[in-house]
């Protein structure tokens, strides 16, 4: 089937990390045309976008890519948002399996009201990651480089996060950069750099992740609360002398509108 020229679309953003859906067949996903409907000054804009297919063995399979238009790794406030998209499509259970690149997920409605959400999704076990006395670098889906500060409202955090970003000693490929700070008991701070979409975003899904593990092997503890620019996210885990299992991660989805947008014939 020949991809449209009018793309049906729906907005969302899961903790201020803002996504547009679409279903598969609408666009074939070339950069291109992505980074332009990403473009928050000529296109839609948003942090990333999310294809919804169909899948042979679960719910449906999520696609995401980033708002420079390649595909990215997993995202995990693009998967709750994938999340509360289907249940708007086919609210028959609140339970829901579905595929993204790293394997499968999970992914639970605990509340809805007036397209606002609250949704829970499994993330990977973790087995490996390297930790120095001056940052964490940990793949939960994505790969991230986590740091402890001080002041994390001061913080140069476009300059500082691109630096590390692009740091080839860190990582070959680039790396999603995220700085901590500690409030109060389980209570922490966490503003995010994200790889591809070239800046700081207000909530990271994999990076809050990243934060709680990185806590957790400070502190020991097995629940966070992360304080972000977008919202309040929380993160459960079970720390065991493979890794960490169990983990979920929890936070608000906000529907925003739908529409449909005509492609330039340019792309």
């Amino acid at each position: 089937m020949k991809p449209a020229r009018h793309i049906p679309f729906q907005k969302f953003h899961g903790a201020g990390n803002d996504f547009i859906v679409i279903q598969e067949g609408m666009i074939k996903p070339n950069p291109d045309i992505i980074a332009w409907l990403c473009n928050r000054h000529l296109g839609i804009g948003a942090d990333g976008l999310i294809i919804l297919s169909q899948s042979k063995k679960y719910d449906f399979r999520i696609s995401y890519y980033n708002a420079d238009g390649n595909e990215g790794s997993l995202c995990g406030n693009g998967s709750r948002v994938a999340v509360a998209c289907w249940y708007m499509h086919d609210r028959s259970k609140k339970q829901l399996n579905f595929e993204a690149v790293d394997g499968l997920h999970q992914g639970t409605i605990i509340l809805e009201h007036q397209q606002q959400f609250d949704i829970r999704i499994s993330m990977q076990d973790v087995t490996s990651y390297t930790q120095t006395d001056k940052y964490l670098l940990v793949d939960t889906g994505s790969p991230h480089y986590v740091t402890e500060v001080d002041n994390l409202s001061a913080l140069d955090v476009a300059n500082l996060g691109a630096t590390i970003r692009h740091d080839k000693n860190i990582s070959k490929k680039g790396v999603n950069v995220n700085f901590l700070q500690y409030m109060n008991d389980n209570q922490l701070g966490l503003r995010t750099f994200e790889r591809g979409v070239e800046a700081e975003t207000l909530s990271c899904g994999t990076g809050v992740t990243a934060a709680a593990i990185s806590a957790s092997l400070k502190t020991g503890r097995e629940h966070f609360v992360i304080n972000t620019k977008g919202g309040e996210l929380q993160v459960n885990l079970i720390r065991d002398e493979h890794g960490f299992k169990q983990i979920f991660l929890r936070g608000p989805v906000q529907f925003v509108f739908e529409g449909n947008i005509h492609l330039p014939e340019k792309i």
